[in-house]
């Protein structure tokens, strides 16, 4: 199979490059560079032992994005291409919207001209919101309390329709949890521009001297030891998701949302001492008040998609720390 990776050079989707390649598919990356680097292509070459089709565009050139898929004979494109920051949503909606969106049916129309019907929505479970019961399971309602979260919950609502529409049109839509994680090479991982919003990149360069000290936002929630909870989920097994996707959708028709998390939420403690162990360094903490949006609890319930996409975390905490520090270190 032929897969397009809009996005193609950023955190997850290199990940999953290499899991599809690995799986005997062939991939495209596709990538403005706004939020990444071309260096991962060479990294991914080195991973792989194979060179990597690398193509530099946005997605929201329609027809530059139709003769790629027509070009490169694309069966499956899984689309990655987004902007993230929670922040940056807020301080800056326009163009969230516009390149989530708008460069979501950028896509759709290219891929339509080409007769490519088959796509993986790269979602976020940022989509339910304020919790109503725990864990979140597909069924929970959806309201999503920033920019970032509408944006991908305007798209699953276009998805929908689309596949209601014309049948020919299989699509899932992932729901991530909190990706953490690198590729056990150390060659690849997750690189952000400037201070990172997330905690674990934050941790591996207090870590790494980086960064002065880790800032804990409340330590008073009604959680195990007061700190909030998070279900990360290592960027390998997220990958492996995607191509459990593109073989379930090779059965499938119907438009399906499906939460890809291990379903344990570990607290903002757990993870630092797990890191600790992992890079033999003591992690400097402050403790400052909650962020405003922060919740207690945040967890999937990931049973439908060990159901339909017979898939399932395996990656520890722990693993997640180690493959961290070695690409903070490697990087």
């Amino acid at each position: 199979m032929v897969i397009l990776l809009t996005g193609g050079t950023g955190y997850i989707a290199s990940h999953t490059a290499v899991a599809c390649i690995e799986r005997g598919h062939e991939v495209i990356l596709f990538d403005n560079l706004s939020n990444s680097n071309s260096n991962v292509v060479n990294s991914l070459e080195q991973i792989l032992h194979q060179k990597i089709t690398f193509i530099q565009g946005d997605v929201l050139n329609t027809d530059f994005l139709r003769e790629v898929l027509t070009k490169y004979h694309v069966d499956s494109v899984i689309h990655f291409a987004g902007l993230k920051s929670v922040k940056d949503g807020a301080e800056l909606p326009i163009p969230y919207y516009d390149n989530n969106v708008a460069g979501t049916i950028s896509l759709l129309k290219a891929m339509n001209s080409a007769h490519v019907k088959q796509l993986v929505f790269s979602s976020s479970a940022t989509v339910y919101g304020y919790p109503e019961y725990l864990p979140y399971d597909e069924k929970h309602p959806t309201q999503p309390i920033n920019v970032y979260g509408r944006t991908k919950l305007q798209v699953e609502n276009i998805l929908q329709d689309l596949s209601i529409s014309d049948p020919d049109w299989k699509i899932l839509s992932l729901r991530y949890f909190n990706p953490v994680g690198a590729h056990e090479s150390g060659l690849i991982g997750e690189r952000p521009n400037g201070i990172p919003n997330n905690l674990m990149p934050f941790v591996a360069k207090v870590a790494n001297g980086e960064l002065p000290v880790l800032n804990v936002y409340g330590n008073d929630y009604d959680t195990k030891d007061g700190t909030g909870e998070r279900d990360y989920i290592h960027v390998m097994d997220l990958a492996d998701g995607h191509v459990a996707a593109l073989n379930y959708l090779a059965q499938s028709k119907a438009f399906q949302c499906i939460n890809l998390g291990t379903g344990i939420p570990y607290s903002v403690y757990e993870l630092v001492n797990a890191f600790e162990k992992a890079c033999g360094k003591k992690i400097p903490m402050k403790i400052s008040p909650r962020r405003l949006g922060d919740l207690p609890f945040y967890y999937a319930d990931p049973s439908l998609a060990k159901q339909l996409l017979r898939w399932k975390a395996k990656r520890s905490l722990i693993d997640m720390c180690e493959t961290t520090w070695k690409f903070q270190k490697t990087k």
